[in-house]
């Protein structure tokens, strides 16, 4: 299998994530990779891009979100860029998910959803922009 590159851009709106999610089963599908991993980099990719429309551009519609996937024989990128504010990765801690839980609370657990979800998780900041690496492994 050659490596190939697919691009999508979405405005910074909740109401286009189902583009997202298509486009990544789409392409995860297409490169056989098993339902359980191709339902995992769907979650992933939904979840990051909710936290930069909600976080990153605080809900304020005008802005574009943009993914890129890559596609080897060993493994399958998802790069989601933006411009909005940045996370920063360093100073996360993982929440306590039986004490949310008990708590009623809802959200707050995006990150660690998608740090479970992945096999390598990377966030960077460079020139203004925003990206978020999401890399599933090939098994």
């Amino acid at each position: 299998m050659a490596s190939s590159t697919y691009t999508l851009a979405v405005p910074s709106s909740l109401r286009h994530l189902h583009k997202v999610r298509r486009f990544v089963v789409q392409h995860a599908t297409n490169a056989n990779f098993p339902e359980d991993a191709v339902e995992a980099c769907k979650l992933a990719a939904d979840e990051a891009c909710t936290n930069i429309i909600k976080h990153a551009y605080e809900g304020q519609p005008g802005h574009q979100v943009d993914i890129v996937i890559a596609v080897d024989p060993h493994r399958l990128v998802v790069r989601i860029c933006d411009d909005g504010k940045s996370f920063d990765d360093a100073h996360y801690s993982e929440p306590d998910v039986a004490i949310l839980t008990k708590q009623g609370q809802s959200g707050g657990l995006g990150v660690h959803i998608i740090r479970r979800l992945m096999d390598q998780v990377e966030y960077r900041t460079r020139d203004g922009r925003n990206e978020i690496c999401l890399v599933k492994y090939r098994k």
